[in-house]
């Protein structure tokens, strides 16, 4: 399913052993990205951004790629600050056109008359938060919204630039598959994660598959074709990114992290069906790059491969790591 992808295998620690709380999409979905199954919490990428801050005021600290058949179930959950400030949510770009909708200056419209405008809707803005502010807490939406204007009025041309491939060459556009039409969508996400990381974009999220049961990796049909198909789109770009992120001398301070939301039952659907079902009881993940030791296999399941039993990984323990190697003590990063 990755032959790209297994080039590398010495430079992957491979989790065997993950489990989680839940079976349902949803609240697995957002349990893997905020470390709870319910609603309200912030997301690993808010909590990064919020505890290193950011390297680039002209772009998003937290980025996040959907797939063009859909995003995850559990939607903007996936990527919410929660009970942090807005400011810290993910910022959805786009892989093809402009990354984000509404971006570009309208026609007819100088530079200076802009400026103007967003001057004048910052301080009518202001002057609201001021009373708002005497009267008790400012929610924190107003204040991210006055900070998006200004964003986005940087973004304007750097986002652009970040996600202009036309300024690869020949040789990246085959690397990542852009020309197949297989691979042509993941590879865009991985090549424009590159160019994001090179612009110091703290965090980066890019889903595979969406919507539900074959668009998605829900491979309860027929799981063979179903990985062989989500597989095929994706191996060759994370194997380019891979090779990319050592190429430019980014890799042992890039933190790679792969992984779904469960894994897959050992055993069918049914007499004569291929598919299977949700398995959070045992499951696998890879991390690589940012120090971690490659070429090594974390726990097992048990014979079934059905419940994880030597070296139990919970996500909570997994997002412990992921900020441990970012610099981060999970017991005393707090809000």
């Amino acid at each position: 399913v990755y032959p790209h992808l297994s080039r590398h295998a010495d430079e992957l620690c491979v989790i065997r052993s993950m489990h989680s709380d839940t079976a349902a999409h949803a609240s697995a979905c957002i349990q893997m990205n905020t470390g709870n199954v319910l609603i309200g919490k912030p997301a690993m990428g808010s909590w990064l951004s919020y505890g290193l801050g950011t390297e680039n005021e002209n772009l998003p600290s937290f980025v996040v790629m959907t797939d063009p058949r859909g995003g995850p179930i559990g939607s903007a959950s996936n990527w919410s600050s929660g009970f942090m400030p807005a400011a810290y949510q993910g910022t959805m770009f786009r892989s093809e056109g402009m990354p984000l909708l509404n971006l570009a200056t309208p026609k007819g419209t100088t530079e200076k008359t802009q400026r103007r405008g967003l001057d004048l809707l910052k301080t009518l803005n202001g002057q609201y938060v001021k009373e708002r502010a005497a009267k008790g807490p400012v929610d924190s939406e107003l204040l991210a919204r006055i900070e998006s204007y200004e964003l986005a009025y940087r973004m304007q041309t750097e986002a652009a630039e970040a996600v202009d491939l036309n300024r690869e060459d020949k040789q990246t556009r085959e690397m990542y598959g852009l020309d197949r039409k297989l691979t042509a969508d993941f590879g865009r996400k991985c090549l424009i994660t590159r160019r994001l990381i090179e612009r110091g974009v703290r965090f980066i999220q890019l889903y595979s598959g969406g919507g539900h049961i074959e668009d998605t990796w829900d491979g309860h049909n027929d799981c063979i074709s179903n990985h062989k198909l989500h597989g095929g789109e994706t191996d060759q770009p994370i194997a380019a990114l891979i090779a990319d992120l050592k190429r430019t001398g980014l890799w042992e301070e890039t933190l790679l992290v792969w992984g779904g939301e469960f894994g897959r039952t050992p055993t069918s659907e049914g007499i004569n069906k291929p598919g299977r079902d949700h398995n959070w009881h045992g499951f696998t993940m890879w991390l690589a790059g940012a120090g971690v030791k490659g070429g090594q296999a974390i726990g097992g399941t048990d014979e079934l491969g059905f419940t994880a039993v030597e070296d139990r990984v919970h996500v909570s323990d997994l997002h412990a790591t992921i900020l441990h190697l970012m610099g981060l003590n999970h017991n005393k990063l707090t809000y």
